[in-house]
Parts: C-alpha cells; sequence; structure tokens
C-alpha cells in the first residue's frame, strides 16, 4: 500500500536512503553519503514523501520536490519485486510532469526509468560528486519519443 510518511517513520526511511545509496552507489565514496545522512533526514521532514508499506513495514519509498523526484528508494532485498513501478505509478497519478537526475553509472535505474516512459534531456555532471548524469522527464504525453539521447 502506497501512503503518506509519517513523522515518526523518517528515521526508517533515512536509514533506508543510506543502505540503498551506499549499494547502488558503489562509484562514490560512502563518505559522502554518510556525510549527508542528518541533512536527508531534515530534508525528508519537509518534502513529499510517500511510502509502500508491506505487512507493516515500510519497504521502499519516493519524496518529491512539486515535480522533481528527489528519490526513489526501495529497501535492499525488496528490489525487482514491482514496489518501485508502483511508487512510481502513484507519484505519475498524481502529477502532470516528472524530472529527476540519475546516475549514468547506475545502469539499473537509468533502465528502470527509460521502461517507464522517462526520457532523457540532456546529460549533466552532479556538482557534489563529479559524476556524470541523466536529467530525465516523464510527462502524461511522453508518447512521442523525440530528442531521446539513449
Amino acid at each position: 500500500m502506497v501512503r503518506k510518511l509519517q513523522r515518526k517513520e523518517i528515521d526508517e526511511v533515512a536509514g533506508i536512503w543510506l543502505d540503498v545509496n551506499l549499494k547502488a552507489h558503489d562509484f562514490i565514496p560512502d563518505r559522502y553519503w554518510k556525510d549527508n545522512y542528518k541533512l536527508v533526514q531534515e530534508m525528508l521532514g519537509q518534502a513529499e514523501v510517500y511510502v509502500y508499506e508491506e505487512e507493516n513495514e515500510i519497504q521502499g519509498f519516493v519524496g518529491l520536490d512539486n515535480d522533481y523526484i528527489a528519490g526513489l528508494f526501495v529497501r535492499s532485498g525488496m528490489q525487482s519485486n514491482g514496489i518501485g513501478k508502483q511508487l512510481l505509478d502513484f507519484v505519475k497519478d498524481v502529477k502532470q510532469q516528472l524530472r529527476l537526475n540519475v546516475y549514468q553509472k547506475n545502469t539499473g535505474a537509468v533502465r528502470f526509468y527509460q521502461r517507464e516512459d522517462f526520457l532523457v534531456q540532456r546529460e549533466s555532471t552532479d556538482e557534489n560528486t563529479g559524476e556524470q548524469e541523466y536529467v530525465m522527464i516523464w510527462s502524461n504525453g511522453n508518447g512521442d519519443r523525440a530528442g531521446m539521447l539513449l
């Protein structure tokens, strides 16, 4: 079930954020994620966050800043079970357009977003990590694939 994050769940969700980032982004030093943990906890309390809960345990979440997906994370061990898709489908139902940044080296995430009709708008460099990333967009009328880089 997808629902809005409750304040008391911020620590649990931040833990998922840290664990998944450490595993998915092995090309970025662990220290980067650990140094940003407290900031992310604070930001979660201010963002529009939806969680996927199953058997009274949060299995994943998506964080939004208006139409920007600040992050979509699924607990390790629960990935590839459709949870990310359910979270994404939920926000697609409430937003007309979505955009996000994804590291180019995170090929699994890039493929996932492409499968979900996100288009690469441009390439950029993450100022914080120096890593190359894609800026991707989705809109209700994304049937036209013109301008896709990949």
